[in-house]
């Protein structure tokens, strides 16, 4: 049985630190926990929650992807094919396409929901979106270069389908690993919002360059930014159901900055007093494609404990949710594997399957591309009881971790 080429964890955290000449005791001192839970982790017996790996980050002053034994970028597209392909029609001059007319519009605006439906809703969303999305970045930046010189009207149709994929882009790009690529589109999505004079969609691009900085280890800045746009929205908008819905979103986004930054009170505040009553007010939605609702609002309240290393709190919470109420497959998988790696935390190995069982329901494909998820797996089957380690085997095969 051959092994991934992918390292651990464990093993990526032990490198880093004895390479620093630290000792176990300085790192989980400086990180709050004790030497045994650290000594776990290195030896692949222990998931550290996402908060704690951006500690150890800190304390080591390494991204926390390298941490993960992420990738900085592919390597002539062999990693992930479609990639290069969303690189070369982002940067290579729109062709021209002749004139473009209303119709036109709507059609690339009809093309960009449909992209949409499969990210959301197909367990194949990334073999399906690597399908569509490079020929669609091209029209649709050619569509906007045709339109450069139309009257406001078209210009502001165009920047607002043009935002809509761009905010795709940012959570497809992320999630293939090319958070460089995740960041380029965020840019131009908050570029062409504001070129909109839309601003919901304003709003939704900070909340969409918010998730690029919390991946890049800048806890503070997305904070920044998420604040700043729910002040935003409500001045320019109001109390509208949209409005309130983006706004909980970004309390959402907000709340998780604050526990990346180790603010518990605060980030549990913001889902009590924020985002709790603007998701009873908003109902269940999915604005700017935030999928964002009371369902949401409960899974971030797991996600809170769970990042807070509350296992007993997540699990608690978690038996409350029902999270087929949400729009998003992406959150249902998380969740899933949010749930699988708090009874991790309580060595429940069982329970642990089950979940990640579920989460391979929901997203097969993001199972794949998930370096937690894989290293859950990666655990699991290293200290898997004789009555379920075929089981755990089997996952791992189909996860691509050994052949």
């Amino acid at each position: 049985m051959g092994s991934s080429s992918e390292i651990p964890v464990g093993e990526c955290l032990k490198f880093y630190r004895t390479g620093q000449k630290k000792t176990q005791a300085v790192v989980a001192g400086l990180a709050g926990v004790s030497e045994d839970y650290l000594s776990q982790i290195e030896r692949g017996l222990k998931s550290p929650t996402i908060t704690l790996l951006h500690r150890f980050s800190r304390i080591l002053g390494v991204p926390v992807s390298s941490l993960l034994g992420e990738p900085k970028i592919e390597q002539d597209g062999e990693v992930h094919p479609v990639a290069s392909d969303i690189n070369r029609a982002l940067i290579m001059p729109p062709q021209s396409r002749g004139e473009v007319a209303p119709d036109d519009i709507e059609s690339l605006k009809d093309r960009v929901n449909s992209a949409w439906q499969i990210w959301q809703n197909s367990p194949h969303r990334f073999t399906e979106g690597s399908d569509v999305l490079p020929a669609l970045v091209e029209d649709v930046q050619a569509a906007a270069r045709a339109l450069e010189h139309a009257d406001p009207e078209h210009r502001r149709a165009v920047n607002r389908v043009s935002a809509d994929l761009y905010f795709l882009l940012r959570t497809f790009t992320k999630r293939i690993g090319r958070v460089d690529l995740s960041l380029l589109v965020a840019d131009r999505g908050i570029q062409v919002a504001e070129a909109a004079d839309d601003p919901l969609r304003v709003a939704g691009a900070r909340w969409n360059l918010a998730h690029v900085l919390l991946a890049q280890d800048d806890a503070d800045g997305a904070e920044d930014v998420v604040m700043h746009a729910a002040e935003g929205v409500r001045t320019e908008l109001g109390d509208t159901t949209e409005s309130v819905a983006m706004q909980g979103a970004l309390w959402l986004t907000g709340a998780v900055a604050s526990v990346r930054n180790g603010d518990h009170w605060t980030a549990h505040g913001r889902i009590r007093e924020y985002a709790g009553p603007a998701a009873e007010r908003a109902g269940e939605g999915n604005v700017m494609w935030t999928a964002f609702g009371p369902t949401n609002v409960q899974l971030h309240a797991v996600s809170i404990e769970m990042e807070s290393g509350e296992s007993a709190e997540a699990l608690r919470l978690a038996d409350t949710v029902d999270p087929t109420r949400t729009s998003s497959i992406e959150r249902q998988t998380t969740f899933s594997l949010e749930v699988a790696r708090s009874y991790e935390q309580r060595r429940d190995d069982a329970a642990v399957l089950i979940h990640l069982l579920n989460a391979e329901g929901t997203g097969p494909e993001d199972m794949k591309y998930n370096l937690l998820a894989r290293d859950l797996v990666r655990g699991l089957n290293k200290r898997a009881r004789p009555t379920f380690a075929p089981q755990v085997r089997a996952l791992a095969r189909r996860v691509g971790l050994y052949e």
